[in-house]
Order: structure tokens, then C-alpha cells, then sequence
């Protein structure tokens, strides 16, 4: 039986102005917020992006942190253009993104590392995983859950590729009307990584050597 998750609170709002590498000076502003109660007990934070139109549902992105995509560039995912990605339309349509603490689908930066050297061997990024005793996926929603019950987020459309995330917070019970899409951001260095997400846990990426 699907049970809601305990009440979480806001902590602090601050507004904060966000630039990318490549975005030619151009800044967005997002309310930074912070949050007290959390399942987990993590340092989640929600960026409020934009004011949805009158009647329409605000976009919502979860995105888990990704070190060496979201900082360093790293090309052997597509973390990094799908946070600028879903910075740039959630502030065109107003919505949140929730940036979650899950390094590496939640097994930690340097298992995340250590995965990547059996990847080098020839294992996928969910191999790699279960070769070394970790969950293929171990990330838990419940408290992105909170975090918009706690902002008071709903009906939304959720922008994602990945099924298990829209299931996950439907079952937490966040009214998830949609989903939209992300990007396709293949590149020669990723292709095998994104290959397997589509093969194993069903993202809807509309890769060129999958077509039919």
C-alpha cells in the first residue's frame, strides 16, 4: 500500500542568480530553497524557476547531483546539458527543479568512480554497479516528495526520461499529471551509457542506433 510521506518544512528561501559556462553572460534568477525534515536527512535543494501562466502546471525536474557532469564537463553522461537544459525551460515556463544528493543513482562519488574503471573493461553502467554489490539504482524519492508537498507543488508535469521517477513519486503521492521529455544530449563518449539506460531501465531516448 502506497504511503505519504512525513511532513517536511521550509527552512530558507534566498534568490540566487544562476550562469552557466557557455551562456554568454546570461543569468536566471532562482529562489534557492532549503528544507528541514527531509527523510533522508540530506542537503537537497529546490531552485523555484519563473511563475507558471494563469491555469497552466509548472514543469518539474529532479535531478540527482552528478560531480563530474554538473562541474567538471565530464562527457561520459549526459548530467551536465541536461541541468542547464532543464534550468533554461523551467525558467521559461515556471516550475522547480529539485537538485537531489544521489551521486551516481545514489551509490556515492567514488563508487561511482570505481564503476566507471569496470566500465573502461567493457561492463555497462548498471554491470558495473551489481559487479560491485550496489543497487544498478538506489536512489529513493521520498524526500523530493516533501520537498513538493512542502512547497505546495501540484498537479505538475514532470520533465524526465526515466519511467521509474514519475512511478516513484506517484506512489509517494505527488499529483504527477505528465511527463515532458528532456534532451537528447548523445555524444561518441556517452553512447554506451545511454545506450543501457534505454536497453535496461526503459528511458525514453530516442537514440539514432536504436531506431527501428
Amino acid at each position: 500500500m502506497d504511503t505519504a510521506p512525513a511532513t517536511a518544512a521550509i527552512r530558507t528561501r534566498v534568490t540566487i542568480p544562476l550562469r552557466f559556462p557557455g551562456e554568454h553572460g546570461r543569468e536566471t534568477a532562482a529562489e534557492a530553497v532549503t528544507f528541514k525534515g527531509l527523510a533522508d536527512g540530506a542537503e537537497h535543494l529546490a531552485l523555484v524557476l519563473g511563475e507558471p501562466a494563469p491555469g497552466a502546471m509548472p514543469l518539474v525536474r529532479l535531478h540527482s547531483e552528478c560531480l563530474t557532469g554538473d562541474v567538471f564537463g565530464s562527457a561520459r553522461c549526459d548530467c551536465g546539458p541536461q541541468l542547464r537544459e532543464a534550468v533554461e525551460r523551467i525558467g521559461e515556463r515556471g516550475g522547480v527543479l529539485l537538485y537531489l544528493r544521489q551521486e551516481g543513482r545514489g551509490i556515492g562519488l567514488y563508487n561511482k568512480l570505481d564503476a566507471y574503471a569496470l566500465q573502461d573493461d567493457g561492463l555497462d553502467t548498471y554491470e558495473a554497479n551489481a559487479a560491485l554489490g550496489l543497487p544498478e539504482d538506489g536512489r529513493d524519492y521520498t524526500a523530493a516528495a516533501q520537498m513538493l508537498q512542502a512547497l505546495g507543488v501540484g498537479p505538475f508535469e514532470l520533465l524526465t526520461n526515466n519511467p521509474d521517477k514519475a512511478a516513484q513519486l506517484r506512489a509517494l503521492g505527488a499529483d504527477v499529471a505528465g511527463t515532458v521529455p528532456t534532451g537528447v544530449f548523445a555524444t561518441d563518449d556517452n553512447a554506451r551509457y545511454l545506450s543501457a539506460k534505454v536497453r535496461r531501465t526503459g528511458h525514453t531516448i530516442a537514440l539514432p542506433e536504436l531506431a527501428a
